[in-house]
C-alpha cells in the first residue's frame, strides 16, 4: 500500500495537470463564437492602432522637451512615422526608427 504522502503528491500533480490542460483549452472553446461577435470585430480593426498611441505616449510622457537631448527620440519618432507612410512596411519602419535612434543616442547625444 503507498504511503499517502504519494498519493496527496499525485492528486496534486492531476489536478494541477488538469487545471493547465482545462486553462490551455479554454480560449479555442471560447474563441469559434466570438469571431461572429461585431464588438471583437470593431476592436480587431482600432485595437493595434490604440494600442501604438499608447505605447508612443508612455514613451515620450516624461520626456524632457527643453533639453536638446530630447531631439533624439522625437527624430526617430518622425523618422518612424515618415517610413510607414512612404513605404506602408512595419519592420522598415520599426528597423528605422531603431537605428536612427541608436544613432543619435550613442553619438550626437552621447554624454
Amino acid at each position: 500500500m503507498p504511503d499517502p504522502s504519494y498519493s496527496y503528491a499525485i492528486a496534486a500533480v492531476i489536478v494541477a495537470a488538469a487545471v493547465t490542460w482545462a486553462l490551455r483549452a479554454l480560449p479555442f472553446a471560447v474563441l469559434a463564437p466570438l469571431r461572429a461577435s461585431a464588438t471583437v470585430q470593431y476592436l480587431s480593426t482600432r485595437m493595434p492602432v490604440g494600442v501604438m498611441v499608447i505605447l508612443v505616449v508612455y514613451c515620450l510622457r516624461d520626456l524632457p522637451l527643453t533639453e536638446a537631448r530630447a531631439t533624439a527620440p522625437l527624430t526617430a519618432l518622425a523618422v518612424t512615422i515618415g517610413l510607414h507612410l512612404w513605404r506602408r512596411n512595419a519592420l522598415l519602419s520599426i528597423l528605422g526608427g531603431t537605428t536612427v535612434h541608436v544613432i543619435l543616442a550613442s553619438t550626437v547625444f552621447a554624454r
